[in-house]
């Protein structure tokens, strides 16, 4: 993580390429909360450039274009760059793009991927070695083995490792500036400025994608959707595996398999999965108690169910709502009102 403007006495700088087909909504949900950590704190802690290839602002997939842009080879300082995609990714990874990203990472520039970018920066190479993320609707079409063998992607929200910074798309990205903001500048700025988007929980890295089961598996494996279904509608009192293999009418050893295969993980863990996120809705979305939320989620004990859920979020029940309770006090006591100033490039005072 960069070093905070407060520290520098400059302005974080970070740079935006935008290729042809980009998400406009992942773009704009990273820089809106720059711009609004710079109004909130009348000052210019953030300032941000929209890159491409030629100078012209390039087409969003729904569309739209903003200007102005930059070429995306210039020689600007940049403290982060972020490479901003979305559909024909693939066709977006020309040689003078691949090239400038393998010069970014030699001089040791942080470097994002929003939405699809975490593709064109894993052929770049800039993420051999690293955890990343990539939306839900391309994972399965990476062939991680054969394409990237050196880059682990994972169905998180969005993964910081080290100096590189991946987010999955859509409205992610607000959450990834975020943790950023908080980061370099506090939790009481990210927090004023979530409160600002009325986003009403900054989502961390151990959030995950809520990806389609049917999107990750095909619709040709109906004895595995219909067994997940099963799991959904049985949270409180969870069927036994012999149960669920009755019930879609194959043997147990098959069930295994199919969760095996296409799901990585035995059917037990994945059901033990449903559990502690259904779990973790209730204790950040209801007062229940703890225990409650344990008997809720099929969990006989409040130790037994503080232990998986440890386990599992690296936190036990407890921090996870004190966490989200001090997050609740920040916002409270942040400035609801804030003075019209001047506005200065990339400081918009109206919302």
């Amino acid at each position: 993580m960069k070093s905070s403007p407060y520290q520098t006495g400059r302005p974080c700088r970070i740079g935006f390429i935008q290729v042809p087909g980009y998400s406009a909504i992942s773009s704009f949900c990273a820089i809106e909360p720059l711009r609004m950590a710079n109004q909130l704190t009348e000052r210019q802690l953030y300032e941000w450039q929209l890159l491409t290839a030629d100078g012209q602002p390039a087409e969003a997939s729904n569309g739209l274009s903003t200007s102005p842009a930059r070429v995306f080879d210039c020689d600007d300082e940049f403290d982060m760059v972020f490479v901003c995609a979305g559909v024909r990714v693939k066709q977006a990874c020309d040689r003078r793009l691949i090239n400038w990203l393998q010069h970014l990472a030699r001089r040791h520039v942080p470097l994002g991927g929003l939405c699809t970018g975490p593709y064109i920066l894993a052929r770049a190479g800039v993420l051999d070695g690293y955890r990343c993320t990539v939306h839900w609707e391309h994972i399965s079409s990476i062939n991680e083995e054969t394409e990237f063998p050196n880059t682990l992607f994972s169905s998180k929200l969005f993964v910081i490792d080290r100096d590189r910074y991946t987010c999955s798309g859509g409205v992610a990205p607000l959450d990834l500036m975020l943790n950023i903001i908080k980061e370099q500048c506090g939790s009481e700025l990210a927090a004023s400025v979530s409160e600002e988007f009325i986003h009403d929980r900054i989502r961390g890295v151990g959030d995950s994608q809520r990806v389609p089961l049917r999107a990750r598996v095909g619709p040709g494996q109906p004895k595995l959707l219909e067994a997940v279904a099963l799991m959904e509608a049985n949270i409180e009192e969870p069927l036994t595996l012999s149960e669920l293999a009755h019930y879609v009418n194959i043997s147990r050893r098959q069930l295994e398999r199919l969760f095996r295969a296409h799901l990585d993980r035995s059917p037990t863990r994945y059901y033990l999965e449903l559990r502690l996120k259904r779990a973790r809705e209730f204790l950040l979305q209801t007062s229940m108690s703890i225990l409650d939320v344990a008997l809720a989620c099929g969990f006989s004990s409040s130790p037994h169910f503080s232990k998986c859920y440890h386990d599992y979020y690296d936190m036990p029940p407890s921090q996870e709502r004190r966490r989200q309770a001090t997050q609740i006090r920040l916002t409270a006591l942040a400035p609801t009102t804030v003075p019209t100033t001047q506005s200065t490039p990339g400081h918009d005072p109206k919302l």
